[in-house]
Order: structure tokens, then sequence, then C-alpha cells
């Protein structure tokens, strides 16, 4: 099979994708994370998401440690080439590593970041 398609991607200098993953049948954005050319290609193939960790320097199947997988329904590139939207089905209904449903649970009032979801299971009982 052609991997073609992966030349079509106009990928950072240090060979990185920018990747949005977002609930497909909400629109709610659950993350951002980082993909490389190896785990564009793992997602594709598992049907499942996987990242480039740029803290640990390694692939990272989201939910490995959590058990919150994200079944991929489809797979969208923007029109410069380089960012990704994932659509996802999230499981467990937690995206981020706080508990939450999304990673994006703070907005800014009067300057100052407001926490606006509640956590959803405690951090400590999911990372064991």
């Amino acid at each position: 099979m052609s991997d073609a398609w992966l030349e079509e991607i106009q990928w950072t200098e240090d060979g990185l994708l920018p990747v949005i993953a977002q609930q497909y049948d909400t629109g709610r954005v659950m993350m951002f994370a980082w993909m490389n050319r190896e785990s564009l290609a793992l997602t594709v193939s598992e049907g499942y998401a996987v990242y480039w960790s740029r803290s640990r320097q390694r692939l990272w199947r989201k939910g490995e440690e959590s058990g919150h997988k994200q079944k991929v329904i489809d797979i969208q590139l923007d029109c410069d080439a380089d960012v990704i939207l994932l659509k996802i089905d999230q499981q467990g209904g937690i995206a981020c590593h706080t508990g939450r449903g999304s990673c994006f649970y703070r907005s800014l009032e009067n300057q100052q970041w407001t926490n606006k979801e509640p956590v959803l299971k405690d951090p400590q009982e999911i990372y064991q």
C-alpha cells in the first residue's frame, strides 16, 4: 500500500504535525497534540489515535495508561496541508489528564483563568 498521502502533508522542520481531536457527534474540541509520520500511519492502520509525545520523545497511544482511547471516525487535512483534524469517539468521556472531559476547560474572565468544568474522575484513580 502506498504512503504517498503522507508526502502531501507539510510537516514541521522537526517532522511533526499539529492535531486537533474533536468529538465527532458534538463537535467539541477535546485536545491538541502532535503526530509524526509513524504515529499518523499507526492511527490510520489501528483506527485509534496514536500521538507523538514531545516531552517523552516517544509514541503515545491515547488511553494506554488511562483506558480513555480515541476511536478515529474521520481524518481531515486542512487547506494548507499542515494541520490534521481527528474526528474521534472519546471512550470513557475523559480526554484530559486532569480527569476532565476536554483539555479546554478554562476560560479567561476578568484577566484570570477560570475553571469551567468539573473533574469527572480523580487523576490519581486514573493513573495508578
